[in-house]
């Protein structure tokens, strides 16, 4: 690969419009059977097949998710989900079993395959040894750190991609293999179902004294002892590229459509930004605050600079929202933003408005109208319609933001 790949997650149609409008040079997504994430709506085969083609009219690659670790009863639907796959020509499929892999290369020859950070890899041998098999990227674990990457990539073909996940959510357990979920209540991790009990407060019950809880002290700050961190390398993307990482995962396939429209943006623009002096690459603030303006736990660097020393949260484990999308621009014409409202707001309030690959405009809505042009004091129906006078000219599917007081 020429360049840094802005790879984004997709969980539904929503999200995957957000991710093209916003820069990303390839989506991965998943269908209803052998993803990660079933919580999303996902794709049907007919959503599927416009998505492609949607993504391929733009120059967008479509990576398709069969990450999970699949039990005997879910083998025989895999040929028609590889061969749907083809007939949707999506670029590549992210695989994690070796079973499936070999599968893979049955049923579709032809097709590209991603080795999945459910595999684990964390050494050259093995990246070595998927290539062999006919493995075109892997996704490496997330545990390594960048000196590690960077002896993968020396000691690997320089045919084989290097994928690492760059921002979102960590998990607990090694690159996601996780059976706490299944222990706990039944829902297996690693066939997309995740509880998430590690985002849970934990105390102890003494066998004789049911009902009495006891909290559970790391240290004063509280009892959320499994609670990892969120990851973000905004700021690295000189030295993830240093490191050989040919493209930079972002995770959320069951997050917002905002939250995909904000931090895939981000990552355009700081990839963008890179390229523009690799040498002196230092990320403008006013891009990196854009991650911080979509719903997330503390950020931290993860494994990339070594073993992490401050990744857990242990006050609680709820996410920080310090922003509210209040609407979406429809079109721009004579100086007027038509829009539709997402959630309440008023005149006279300051608003962002956020388009691709650009900085965000701040405003105050002096006036609003309504869709028959009266002067309202506030948009308080649900995708009601409304424009208020704007100089600035914004793309249709520019997303209007409030600051909370959270």
């Amino acid at each position: 690969m020429d360049k840094l790949e802005v790879l984004a997650p997709a969980g539904d149609e929503e999200r995957f419009a957000a991710a093209v409008q916003y820069g990303a040079d390839a989506v991965y997504l998943g269908r209803q059977m052998f993803g990660m994430r079933s919580s999303p709506g996902n794709f049907n085969f007919e959503q599927l097949v416009n998505a492609v083609n949607t993504a391929h009219a733009k120059g967008i690659r479509v990576y398709l998710t069969c990450n999970t670790l699949p039990r005997n009863n879910e083998i025989p639907f895999f040929e028609k989900f590889v061969r749907e796959a083809v007939e949707a020509k999506v670029d590549a499929l992210i695989v994690a079993d070796i079973g499936l892999l070999m599968l893979i290369k049955r049923y579709a020859p032809d097709m590209e395959i991603h080795i999945s950070t459910q595999t684990g890899i964390v050494n050259y041998v093995t990246a070595r040894e998927l290539y062999d098999l006919g493995a075109k990227r892997v996704v490496l674990a997330r545990e390594l750190s960048l000196d590690e990457i960077a002896e993968i990539r020396a000691k690997t073909s320089p045919d084989l991609d290097i994928e690492a996940f760059v921002h979102g959510a960590m998990c607990v357990s090694f690159s996601g293999r996780c059976l706490l979920s299944q222990y706990l209540v039944n829902r297996d991790a690693n066939r997309g179902e995740c509880a998430q009990p590690c985002r849970w407060g934990y105390h102890l019950v003494e066998e004789k004294r049911p009902g009495q809880y006891f909290p559970i002290f790391e240290d004063e700050k509280g009892t959320y002892i499994l609670n990892a961190k969120d990851m973000c390398m905004i700021e690295h993307i000189d030295k993830l590229a240093e490191a050989g990482v040919n493209s930079l995962k972002i995770e959320g396939r069951a997050k917002s459509a905002y939250y995909v429209t904000v931090v895939t943006n981000a990552y355009r623009m700081a990839v963008d930004e890179y390229y523009k002096d690799p040498y002196n690459f230092k990320l403008p603030d006013w891009i990196r605050d854009e991650v911080y303006k979509v719903s997330h736990r503390k950020y931290c660097k993860g494994f990339f600079f070594g073993t992490p020393e401050d990744s857990q949260y242990y006050e609680n484990s709820g996410y920080i929202r310090n922003y509210d999308v209040v609407a979406v621009v429809e079109k721009c014409e004579n100086g007027i933003a038509y829009c539709s409202q997402r959630n309440r707001f008023f005149a006279g309030d300051t608003v962002e408005i956020l388009a691709p690959s650009q900085r965000p405009v701040e405003l105050v809505l002096d006036k609003l109208f309504n869709e028959d042009g009266e002067l309202i004091d506030t948009a308080n129906h649900a995708m009601m319609k409304f424009s208020f006078p704007c100089e600035h000219v914004f793309p249709a599917g520019s997303v209007i933001r409030k600051a909370t007081n959270e």
